[in-house]
């Protein structure tokens, strides 16, 4: 069964899918820009990774405790792509995408290290027995996502602020934001991930594409300029 998260995936790999989808600015000057084939690449990878080494399914759940940044959209999307529950409270949860890896010890079926930098290849350090380095085993998954499963548009996808639990079937219509028709929007990461999530998938749903600011950079007229932001 297809799902909103697997047509939209569909349609950012296909239509324009050279175009910037995603655009992130992050500290030290760092910046991402994802086309739509890209992105797809990336949401691909993870959802193979999810699938291949953590035996994952629909409607398990993922807790993403992560801050807002271009990755946490990318496991966001490949938990959705697969029919999975991302949980973003550090609520019950089977297993867990985290920057802070020793905060999940014992607690998850397994638990998946994330480096934030982009140009990361593996995780800073050592990491505690049986945490899985994102950075180093994501890049050796297949670019195509196959699901093992088919996911239930009837199953949960995320739980929103206020506790209302958005379905699969009503991703795109219930939890994300609604923006116009091919939007170049800016998303602040101080809004927190819930807003940034709910804002990239109504601006993707869209025809759009997101410019996702770290805290720390500067919105000056330049940027906005040079990225042609048309809506916040």
């Amino acid at each position: 069964m297809s799902i909103p998260a697997i047509k939209l995936m569909t349609t950012l790999r296909s239509g324009h899918a050279t175009s910037p989808r995603l655009t992130w600015y992050g500290p030290d000057s760092e910046r991402v820009e994802l086309s739509g084939r890209v992105l797809d690449n990336w949401v691909a990878k993870t959802g193979n990774l999810l699938q291949d080494e953590l035996d994952a399914e629909p409607g398990m759940r993922l807790g993403l405790d992560l801050p807002v940044h271009w990755k946490s959209l990318i496991w966001a999307l490949a938990a959705w792509q697969l029919g999975m529950e991302t949980v973003l409270d550090r609520g019950e949860a089977d297993l867990l995408v985290t920057d802070n890896p020793e905060s999940g010890a014992g607690k998850y079926d397994a638990v998946i290290a994330v480096a934030l930098p982009a140009l990361a290849m593996r995780w800073p350090g050592e990491l505690p027995a049986g945490v899985i380095d994102y950075a180093a085993e994501v890049r050796s998954h297949g670019d195509v996502f196959m699901a093992h499963s088919d996911p239930s548009a009837s199953g949960y996808a995320i739980a929103d602020h206020e506790g209302t639990r958005h379905l699969h079937q009503d991703l795109l219509t219930g939890f994300s934001a609604p923006h116009d028709e091919g939007v170049r929007l800016l998303v602040t990461a101080s809004d927190g991930l819930e807003a940034a999530l709910s804002n990239s998938l109504g601006a993707w749903h869209n025809g759009g594409s997101v410019v996702l600011v770290h805290p720390d950079v500067q919105l000056t007229e330049q940027l906005l300029a040079a990225e042609r932001v048309q809506g916040s």
